[in-house]
């Protein structure tokens, strides 16, 4: 049997990253004769098996032919007689469209390795435009590659654009763009996968929320970089700074989709988007179908980003009802870590404050902490129940958070205001 490592596997090899997974291409086999060595078939619509001892997975070599609109219209032919060769002509990036051989030479006809030490991504042939999918996987690959100097090649951008205009993008079902949008969120630079969408003209067609928000200014005192869109991309880069879970960096990248909602009459002001942005944020969910947890917490994130950026001057009733509603004075609810991480890349992501302390997110821990603690046993005890037994813990916890505040010694860096005073913020 003719076993060839292929794609990712090869190329992390040779940039020196970890290799995440292992896929082989056998070539001159039948699926028979696969299933007589003990391979066991879990291809659904092309021929691939799980190695009987690895579990590795092994695909015949193959080739595709477009019949239709979209990236489920084609006709796999995947017989003993297509050679490794043709297999890897039929990948998206030259990158992507190496192999190597049992004893470890290097089979590269498209260029592949040069490409990896230019640093570019470049398509390996025209059959790049025949499957939409494979924008939304190049703007993925220049979120994990970026960090690395790679761009898009010029003459794979324009074919991108070509893609985008002929509407192929408009057959792509929710579930795949959600699938690549989730994979790009865990990449080290996730703004990277919005920007190159953005090139191509295609993340207004996926993404108009996210779109609508370049050009839309708002008050350079508090936003130096002035465009609420390049505001909303920095906030992702300083959320993949602080956290790799990708529903922080979903919220935190939503935050501020109402500001797009604003009339221009009242620019640069932004009076009350955080209740304007659900629409929108719902209608993103709904149309990707988004995991719940996504939207519990980006939604929790919209609501409330203003009212943590000045927690030092809320009440302290204000406080401890944000914290109930946060669900953080719940046991075993990690949902505050989460909303004081997107919180934390909002403040920090304008231009000139992305190395400010953010003190508002331990004051925040140490109110829960304190609101928590605090022993309901005596009401239990006064037979309290129902609203009665809700409005006394109440007011027990605003009155031990209100102890606090005497000793608070973490002032606000500089005395300056801790997050943009937008007239609703």
């Amino acid at each position: 049997m003719k076993a060839f490592l292929v794609g990712g596997a090869v190329r992390d090899h040779l940039l020196g990253l970890p290799v995440r997974e292992r896929d082989w291409v056998v070539v001159g086999e039948s699926p028979e004769a696969m299933i007589t060595r003990g391979f066991r078939p879990v291809g659904r619509d092309f021929p691939v098996f799980l190695h009987p001892q690895t579990h590795e997975e092994y695909a015949l070599a193959r080739t595709e032919r477009k019949t239709g609109p979209g990236y489920r219209g084609f006709v796999v032919h995947a017989e003993p007689d297509v050679t490794l060769e043709q297999d890897l002509e039929r990948r998206d990036l030259t990158i992507n469209a190496m192999a190597e051989t049992p004893d470890g030479r290097l089979v590269d006809p498209f260029g592949g390795q040069g490409d990896l030490e230019a640093r570019l991504l470049r398509h390996v042939s025209p059959a790049f435009a025949e499957d939409p999918v494979r924008i939304l996987r190049v703007a993925r690959f220049m979120a994990r590659l970026e960090p690395l100097g790679f761009r898009v090649a010029p003459e794979t951008l324009v074919e991108m654009r070509r893609m985008a205009d002929a509407g192929e993008v408009d057959a792509l079902v929710p579930e795949r763009v959600w699938a690549e949008l989730a994979k790009a969120l865990a990449e080290p630079a996730p703004s990277a996968f919005f920007q190159t969408l953005r090139s191509c003209g295609v993340l207004e067609r996926l993404f108009p929320e996210i779109e609508s928000l370049f050009g839309v200014p708002q008050p350079p005192q508090h936003h130096p970089e002035v465009d609420t869109g390049v505001h909303t991309l920095m906030v992702l880069e300083q959320a993949a700074q602080l956290t790799a879970d990708p529903l922080a960096r979903f919220a935190a990248l939503t935050h501020d989709l109402g500001k797009a909602l604003t009339p221009p009459e009242r620019w640069p002001s932004h009076r009350g988007h955080e209740h304007l942005g659900l629409e929108p944020l719902a209608a993103l969910c709904d149309r990707l179908r988004a995991p719940n947890a996504y939207r519990r917490l980006a939604e929790k994130v919209m609501r409330y980003h203003g009212l943590c950026h000045r927690a030092a001057e809320l009440r302290t009733s204000t406080l401890v009802d944000l914290l109930d509603r946060l669900g953080a004075l719940k046991r075993h609810d990690d949902t505050l870590e989460l909303f004081l991480l997107a919180c934390e890349a909002d403040a920090k992501g304008r231009t000139g404050f992305e190395d400010r302390p953010y003190p508002q997110a331990e004051w925040l821990r140490l109110a829960r902490r304190t609101a928590a603690a605090v022993d309901s046993r005596p009401l239990i005890e006064q037979q309290l129940q129902g609203p009665a037994f809700g409005q006394a813990l109440r007011q027990l916890r605003i009155a031990a958070v209100r102890r606090l505040r005497p000793a608070r010694s973490t002032p606000m860096p500089d005395g300056r205001p801790p997050h943009p005073q937008e007239e609703g913020e």
